[in-house]
């Protein structure tokens, strides 16, 4: 299982659906909900764009970062 705490909390906190930020990363939205769900790994590219989107780090985005 792989963790990625704050992808979700993300998404909800921006008011942004599963399929807007499946659209943003130009995939599907079941392989997007695997990886909000932990079933499957993150690509580096994905995680880069999702911080870039989010205007956070990578560290932040993978919780080893608190702020």
């Amino acid at each position: 299982m792989f963790i990625y705490p704050r992808v979700r909390d993300l998404r909800e906190d921006n008011d942004k659906t599963q399929k807007q930020i499946a659209e943003l990363l130009n995939m599907q939205l079941t392989v997007y909900q695997r990886y909000e769900r932990g079933e499957r790994e993150l690509p580096l590219w994905a995680a880069i764009k999702l911080a870039d989107y989010y205007n956070i780090t990578l560290d932040y985005l993978v919780g080893r970062e608190s702020k």
